[in-house]
């Protein structure tokens, strides 16, 4: 018996594709195919060739009706309730699924707009602190500047190495004669305290020797000791003893510092000392005629060391006032570097493509992983990514972060939805990964796929040293547009 595709095999040709709904599919051909109502479900074309086969085709004739011959005893039941009822039910679950995924997905596209906000704002306030800084690093400067130049301009410096003036010499002998002081009070304190042993022990013979002495016994010299003794201790019993305690002697005996005593490092700095203003005769002029000397004598001395007619004593001590106006200026010169530092870190980042909505703003520097056998991988968004061994925990860098670019997928779609699907795909790059042996540096494309949650669906080495990680994410999701809306749109434009 000849069959009917032998026959006409154009009708093959004009046969839809397996599945294809009505609403789908071209139905201009002649012979749009086998038609199968599937009540209970979703009716659809299936082609020619799939009728009176001897298999029931329940993915694309659910009722049965496609082996309505019953070739070769074959008789299909009508399945189409319990497929329908599953079909809606993973629909909902899907559709469901969609919308908690939008939801996180509206989440971080605000949770990234603050943190861009906060990123504008720090700009904002690094800008005006550089115009600050570069301010008081001007002035500084200009201090700086006239600290120098005063420094230069002097007639008469002290040479380096050399002492200071009068009241530097004074404080250093003043200083080196309270030590001495120090110490002497120190040796007494130790022989006055030998004294008193001695008195206290003498006074214990005495009282003694009254104690035990007998009157009826005609000793002059005993008697002259007794009465010398009762005398001294009755004058001792009336006299006031001068109120010197000895923690105020210790505290004197204590070393000076800044917080005890005599700060002598307050005197020992002085800069203008009584020998720099001898020396800078210029102090004993009038205001006016003072500063016109002092500029043109400053001038003139700058000139000459300039033109190499006089040597330049700036390498010999400097004075404190120079030293602090170098210090601060130098201070705040690292302080405008650091800002400006952190300034183009800031504006760079506000240049950089976090794709719309700035969604990856929101997580980046968090981490997605997943073990697969002997590895567990996991790559950090808009950070690295890595392949960890669980035997002896060493890690294998897949690449950096670089770019996102947009990459059509053609996956079939799965049951549990974990799935690239058909369309455009943002991808992310992660390149100049770890070496391979004998081979290029490790690279991973990571396609992003909608899902509820973060998660890495599956990974595999699609050629040489280069990974394809599919990872399920909220950032994938789409908002689905109402027909009617879309079709509004259409009739505006």
């Amino acid at each position: 018996m000849w069959s009917w595709q032998l026959v006409c095999p154009e009708v093959l040709a004009l046969s839809p594709l397996p599945g294809s709904p009505s609403g789908t599919t071209n139905t201009t051909t002649a012979l749009p195919g086998f038609w199968c109502a599937n009540t209970g479900h979703i009716g659809a074309y299936i082609p020619f060739a799939y009728i009176n086969d001897g298999i029931c085709d329940y993915e694309l004739c659910c009722d049965g009706s496609d082996e309505y011959a019953g070739k070769g005893g074959v008789k299909c039941e009508n399945r189409c309730a319990a497929i329908g009822k599953e079909h809606r039910r993973v629909t909902e679950e899907r559709k469901q699924g969609l919308e908690r995924a939008l939801k996180r997905r509206r989440t971080l596209a605000k949770e990234a707009r603050e943190l861009r906000r906060q990123v504008e704002a720090r700009v904002t306030k690094l800008k005006g602190e550089v115009v600050e800084l570069e301010q008081k690093r001007t002035q500084l400067e200009r201090e700086l500047t006239e600290a120098e130049r005063t420094e230069r301009g002097k007639v008469v410096k002290k040479g380096k190495g050399k002492s200071g003036g009068k009241l530097s010499i004074l404080v250093g002998l003043a200083k080196k004669r309270v030590d001495e002081l120090r110490d002497t009070l120190d040796k007494l304190l130790d022989h006055r305290d030998d004294l008193q042993d001695k008195v206290t022990e003498l006074e214990s013979i005495l009282r003694n020797l009254q104690a035990d002495y007998n009157p009826n016994f005609n000793d002059e010299g005993v008697k002259a000791a007794v009465h010398s003794w009762e005398d001294y201790a009755a004058k001792s019993s009336t006299e006031k003893e001068p109120k010197v305690h000895d923690i105020d002697i210790y505290e004197v005996l204590k070393e000076d510092s800044e917080d005890r005593g005599i700060n002598w490092k307050e005197f020992e700095a002085e800069d203008d000392t009584d020998t720099d203003i001898l020396y800078s005769f210029d102090a004993y002029l009038p205001q006016g005629v003072r500063t016109y000397i002092h500029e043109t004598i400053t001038s003139l001395r700058i000139w000459m060391i300039e033109n190499g007619m006089l040597a330049d004593n700036s390498d010999a001590n400097e004075s404190s006032t120079v030293k602090n106006a170098r210090s601060a200026f130098q201070a705040a010169e690292n302080e405008l570097s650091s800002r400006k530092r952190t300034l183009s870190e800031n504006e760079e980042d506000l240049s950089k493509d976090y794709s719309a909505d700035d969604i990856l703003r929101a997580l980046k520097d968090k981490c997605v992983s997943t073990d697969a056998g002997e590895y567990e991988y996991e790559f950090c968004w808009l950070g690295q990514a890595k392949q960890k061994s669980k035997k002896g925990h060493a890690s294998t860098g897949m690449g950096n972060y670089e770019r996102f670019e947009i990459e059509i997928a053609d996956d079939a779609e799965r049951l549990d939805g974990k799935s690239l699907g058909s369309g455009s795909r943002m991808v992310l790059k992660y390149e100049n990964g770890q070496n391979c042996w004998n081979g290029p540096n490790r690279r991973t494309d990571i396609w992003l796929g909608c899902a509820e949650k973060e998660e890495m669906w599956r990974i595999a080495e699609s050629e040489k040293c280069v990974y394809k990680m599919e990872v399920g994410t909220p950032i994938a999701c789409e908002e689905i547009k109402e027909e009617g809306a879309a079709e509004a749109g259409k009739e505006e434009l």
